[in-house]
């Protein structure tokens, strides 16, 4: 499928497709590439430091390999850039074997690293650059599926197709975290940190090209190409879509960051905290929060419900009022032993939910037709960095520093920007 000149006659009327016939997978493809986003993060906070930055303390380690964490967010816009050009040039297909394939192989690249002990600092550096590279990949595995969902829903039930890409990512980081609860409960610690965190990194391949298949079947369809001639899923050149919509591009790279501010706050930013502050078990933890994201997937659905029921904008305005509450009480939580820990990994996961269940239907009906493909694509990657990409990096540095109110601080930050973009939108439940 080749790039079609914005010469052409488009139809005034946009293509339409059974968003059914979608959702499988749009679901599949969300979960691995948050299978793979998460397998990732996991082992920054449980693995990393002691096998690439061994040669530094504990906590200098980990805030190294949060530093490494955060490498994936800054690649991402730039693969996205890359990948439309490709797109444009070569087709959606072409475009989303390269993405998938070079998210799937850093990933996988990553299983087979050698340790500091055994290569030095070329280590850490292999590291550095296999995680750009899932940035990379996952920057240009944008495909407009989940645009295409949300907009081909019915007028009613917008909310509730718009959560299905979400419930992906509850899966997928469920999905990572039993891979982690199994090895690390049935290792001994020598063993999971000298080959047994490698096998849920070598696992992507396999999810990746099952998902690669199921969108490749989608993208060829006569309705996926009609929706391509009618402007639906074009992609557009970066700076025409900025000159036109950067108004959007700008208050909508904000409107989520109340839940992505949490997102991390409560996977990663965690582990790494009991993992070095305290003398909990970690597969105790890892299990609580694998309980966790299956409640998530719940809140999620019932994302949908709310937001068909009483409207997107206040769903999720509503949700970022609870999170700057959550916010207040993390400190307390997180201090307040085992179960203070338990609990805040319950609530955050529920809240978060509650809110990303409609961040990417968020994103995707605030532009126009002929630029929502690229705009969403550009805006979601923005707002990821902002929101999540350093969460862990700075909760963690000025947690230790200032105690854990910085990480209660740095919630409320995002919970605030949210309520004020919101303030600046007026089209979150508009088509």
């Amino acid at each position: 499928m080749s790039y079609i000149n914005s010469s052409q006659t488009y139809p005034e009327t946009p293509a339409t497709v059974d968003p059914d016939r979608i959702t499988i997978a749009v679901i599949l493809a969300r979960m691995t590439e948050f299978f793979d986003f998460f397998v990732y993060a996991i082992a920054s906070a449980l693995v990393f430091p002691y096998v690439f930055f061994s040669y530094a303390d504990p906590l200098t380690a980990t805030l190294y390999s949060f530093a490494v964490f955060s490498l994936a967010f800054i690649a991402r816009p730039i693969g996205s850039m890359i990948s439309l050009q490709i797109d444009r040039k070569f087709g959606r297909a072409a475009k989303l074997t390269v993405a998938l394939f070079t998210l799937c192989g850093s990933t996988m690249a990553i299983s087979f690293l050698p340790s500091f002990a055994d290569a030095g600092m070329m280590a850490p550096v292999l590291l550095a650059v296999f995680r750009i590279g899932q940035g990379l990949g996952l920057g240009g595995a944008w495909d407009g599926l989940t645009s295409l969902l949300a907009m081909n829903a019915p007028a009613k039930q917008r909310g509730w197709y718009a959560m299905m890409p979400q419930i992906g990512a509850a899966m997928g980081f469920g999905l990572a975290s039993a891979f982690f609860i199994v090895f690390f409960t049935q290792l001994s610690h020598a063993e999971f940190l000298a080959w047994g965190w490698r096998f849920p990194f070598f696992v992507a391949l396999a999810l990746n090209v099952l998902a690669l298949f199921a969108r490749l079947r989608m993208i060829v369809t006569p309705e996926f190409q009609a929706m391509v001639q009618s402007h639906e899923l074009e992609p557009r050149p970066v700076f025409e879509m900025l000159r036109s919509q950067s108004r959007i591009v700008l208050t909508g790279a904000f409107v989520p960051l109340a839940s992505f501010a949490l997102f991390h706050l409560v996977t990663v930013f965690p582990l790494s905290w009991v993992t070095l502050n305290t003398n909990q078990k970690i597969s105790d933890f890892l299990f609580v929060q694998f309980v966790s994201a299956i409640i998530c997937g719940g809140m999620i659905v019932l994302s949908g419900v709310l937001a068909d029921k009483f409207g997107r904008r206040k769903l999720l305005g509503a949700a970022a009022v609870l999170i700057a509450l959550f916010s207040l009480v993390t400190p307390l939580l997180l201090n307040s032993g085992d179960i203070g820990r338990y609990l805040f990994v319950l609530i955050g996961f529920s809240l978060l939910g509650l809110s990303f269940g409609q961040a990417s239907g968020a994103l995707a009906s605030r532009f126009s037709r002929e630029y929502r493909y690229t705009g969403a694509s550009l805006t979601s990657d923005i707002s990821w960095l902002i929101g999540a990409g350093f969460a862990p990096l700075v909760a963690l540095g000025f947690s230790s520093e200032f105690g854990l109110i910085a990480a209660g601080l740095y919630l409320l930050s995002g919970a605030v920007a949210t309520l004020i973009a919101l303030a600046f939108s007026t089209t979150l439940d508009a088509t």
